[in-house]
């Protein structure tokens, strides 16, 4: 499918899995912090490797983490893609590459509150630089929250858009901003377990707008 693509995030359970085979998102996401409620180890994420649909691309996201750890993960195949989420570099990302051609996203954040220590345009300048395949513009480590979107007008690449999406709001996120992809995690869980009613009301908000949009193109 053409248009914006989903990402759902957080998945930790055969379940889940099953959910999105039947969804088809473009991509879901195994959190490889530990401090993170949706943690999953690396034998359970290569058991629910093995459920998912092929044409599901399997994101990794770390904070932090071994270069090493990384590299192992995507070369066994139980991701094919890194989410670095943390205070990674341009340092870090040449010493991953040494490891494993596979795509790379960068993230990056852009707080709610936008008068701390960094300057948005700050902030998206290094995203823009960035050496990695993709980057993922976010209001915040698992925030839950929207950012100022009109901050993101004039950004020169393709992203990923996260931070407090969900089905309510993500066809204006994708009419406003023109991601490329849009990423979900809390905003489609219920008691903090993911809820395949609320990621196919995502997923239908998406693909709804994308067809809108293109309806609309075609009468230009």
């Amino acid at each position: 499918m053409s248009g914006t693509k989903i990402k759902i995030c957080g998945l930790s359970r055969p379940e889940d899995i099953e959910a999105a085979n039947r969804l088809k998102p473009e991509f879901i996401g195994f959190v490889f912090f530990k401090k993170s409620k949706r943690y999953v180890d690396p034998e359970t994420a290569a058991a629910l490797r093995r459920i998912l649909d092929p044409k599901i691309k399997a994101v990794g996201v770390f904070v932090d983490a071994p270069v090493e750890d990384v590299s192992e993960l995507l070369s066994r195949g139980i991701i094919d893609i890194a989410q670095l989420h943390g205070h990674e570099d341009e340092e870090y990302i040449a010493a991953l590459r040494k490891f494993t051609e596979k795509p790379l996203i960068q993230a990056f954040q852009l707080p709610k509150d936008t008068s701390g220590e960094q300057e948005p345009k700050e902030i998206l300048r290094r995203a823009q630089e960035s050496s990695a395949d993709y980057v993922l513009i976010d209001s915040g480590m698992g925030s839950g929250e929207p950012f100022d979107w009109s901050l993101l007008q004039g950004f020169g690449r393709e992203y990923f858009l996260a931070g407090g999406l969900d089905a309510e709001n993500v066809g204006e996120a994708i009419t406003r901003t023109g991601a490329w992809a849009v990423d979900v995690s809390s905003n489609v869980e219920t008691d903090g377990k993911k809820d395949e009613e609320k990621m196919r009301e995502f997923v239908h908000a998406v693909r709804k707008s994308v067809t809108a949009g293109k309806q609309k193109e075609e009468k230009v």
